[in-house]
């Protein structure tokens, strides 16, 4: 009975291990019209559960011109849905602003079982966020 309980436990490990580490990577995004506006996001999730963040804008005649702005913390993932937080005493300094707590995005990937010619980019969708201009971007996997 404890080997069996002892195995089905270690599964369970491992298949929370695997999610967790096909979600893991490198993720951008890039909207920019030729010579005028530019606007990034890169998104880091680290295997340790930890991520860090940078979004980029720069516009023409904006104030200031350009605009950098960072955030970290961390994330995990639950039923392919990522929840981020960020510890105000640990995450948040003078570099770091963005607040990320309560921040959720949609791991979008292609199914194993989808046979067909259709490509389906790997991706996180927020779907709620502090930042309001956060929400429903999309982000794809590097």
């Amino acid at each position: 009975m404890k080997l069996t309980i002892t195995a089905l436990l270690l599964i369970f490990n491992l298949t929370l291990f695997a999610q967790s580490k096909q979600i893991a990577g490198n993720y951008t995004r890039s909207l920019s019209e030729e010579g005028k506006h530019t606007i990034e996001y890169k998104l880091t999730l680290n295997e340790d559960g930890t991520f860090e963040f940078h979004s980029y804008t720069k516009l023409q005649g904006g104030t200031p011109p350009e605009v950098n702005k960072y955030g970290k913390g961390k994330w995990s993932v639950k039923n392919n849905v990522v929840t981020f937080s960020s510890d105000k005493k640990e995450d948040l300094n003078s570099k770091y602003t963005l607040d990320f707590s309560n921040s959720t995005a949609r791991f979008i990937t292609k199914k194993p079982r989808d046979k067909t010619d259709q490509i389906v980019k790997t991706r996180l969708t927020f779907l709620d966020s502090k930042m309001f201009w956060l929400k429903g971007i999309d982000i794809f996997k590097i």
